[in-house]
Order: C-alpha cells, then structure tokens, then sequence
C-alpha cells in the first residue's frame, strides 16, 4: 500500500506564507518524481510544481518565484513552500506522484487566501 498525506493548509490573508508537507508511505520518494497540484472548484485539476528524483524543480508560470518544492528522501516528505500567496491561488492542494497515479489521490489540504 501507498498512502500520500498533505498537511499544512489553512486560511492565509493574500501575501502570507504557508507550508505544505506530503509524507508517504514506502519508498517511493526514492524512486520516483513527485509533483504538488492544486484543484479549485469548478476547476480541473493542474500540476503546480514537480520535483525531481534528484532535486530538479518545475513550476507552474502562475506561482514562479513564489512557491518553492523539495523534498527530504529520507523522511519521504515533499514540501511546497508558498509565499506571496493571492486569492487565486485558493484550492485543495494534493501530492502525488509525477506523472500522477490515479490510485494515490488523497484528500488534499485546503489553502484559502482571503482578507
């Protein structure tokens, strides 16, 4: 079995920061990509930011330079580091795999950027 669980979300005023951890179970931060996506309602699912097995970063031109994504093998943990946040970045935030696997979507982690 392989279980993703996001953590970290909450209500954040627009230009707040917020932290969001992906830990797994397995080995699979070992051996695999991983990307963070995002889903607002009304919305289909995007890819927000994908992280190489070796560390490589790809974002999203929406949160370029604002969000940042790594990971720590050793404790199979993703981060996504979101800072200069805007009400349009308001969503449920998952992990997974890249590319995503069907059967490892989780429940997410609301972000709700509000004043």
């Amino acid at each position: 079995q392989v279980q993703l669980v996001e953590s970290g979300g909450g209500l954040v005023q627009p230009g707040g920061s917020l932290r969001l951890s992906c830990a797994a179970s397995g080995t699979i931060f070992r051996l695999n990509a991983m990307g963070w996506y995002r889903q607002a309602p009304g919305k289909q699912r995007e890819l927000v930011a994908r992280i190489s097995i070796g560390g490589n970063a790809n974002y999203a031109d929406s949160v370029k330079g604002r969000f940042t994504i790594s990971r720590d093998n050793a404790k199979n943990t993703v981060y996504l580091q979101m800072n200069s946040l805007k009400p349009e970045d308001t969503a449920v935030y998952y992990c997974n795999l890249w590319p995503s696997w069907r059967d490892y979507w989780g429940q997410g982690t609301q972000v709700t950027v509000s004043s």
